[in-house]
C-alpha cells in the first residue's frame, strides 16, 4: 500500500513539474494572452505575469528535485498559495469571456478550469509531502 501511495504521488509531482513548467515557460515567452486576463486591480500586469513566469519555472524545479524534501515541500506549499492567488484571475477571464456575444470559449473550458484550481491546491500539498507520510 505505501508503495501504491508513494507511486501516485511521483505521478502527480512530476504532472506538476511539467504542468508549471510549461506554463511559466508560456507566461514568459507569450505574456499578451495572461496580461490580458489580468484583473485591473492588479499593479502592472506586465511586470505580474513575468514574476509568476519565474515563481512557476521556480518551483517546478524545487518540486522535481529529490535531494532537499524540505524544499520539495516549500515547492509545494507555494505552488499549493499560488494557484489561489491566480483564482482571482481565472474567475474573472471566466466573467470577461461568458460576457461576450459569442461566449468565447463557453462553459466547456471555464468550468473544468474552476475545479481544476482546488485540485491542483490539493495536488501540489499532497504530493510534495515526505514519501515516509502516508495519511492523506
Amino acid at each position: 500500500m505505501l508503495g501504491m501511495l508513494r507511486s501516485k504521488r511521483v505521478v502527480a509531482r512530476w504532472f506538476l513539474v511539467v504542468l508549471y513548467g510549461l506554463a511559466g515557460v508560456l507566461h514568459l515567452a507569450l505574456p499578451a494572452p495572461f496580461i490580458g486576463i489580468t484583473p485591473g486591480w492588479v499593479p502592472d500586469p506586465a511586470l505580474m505575469i513575468a514574476v509568476t513566469g519565474l515563481c512557476e519555472i521556480a518551483g517546478a524545479v524545487a518540486l522535481a528535485q529529490g535531494r532537499w524534501p524540505g524544499l520539495r515541500r516549500a515547492a509545494g506549499v507555494a505552488l499549493a498559495l499560488y494557484a489561489l492567488c491566480v483564482w482571482p484571475a481565472n474567475i474573472h477571464h471566466m466573467m470577461m469571456d461568458l460576457a461576450r456575444p459569442d461566449h468565447g470559449l463557453g462553459y466547456g473550458y471555464h468550468l473544468p478550469r474552476m475545479v481544476a484550481q482546488p485540485v491542483l491546491i490539493f495536488l501540489a500539498l499532497w504530493c510534495s509531502k515526505s514519501p515516509d507520510q502516508t495519511e492523506g
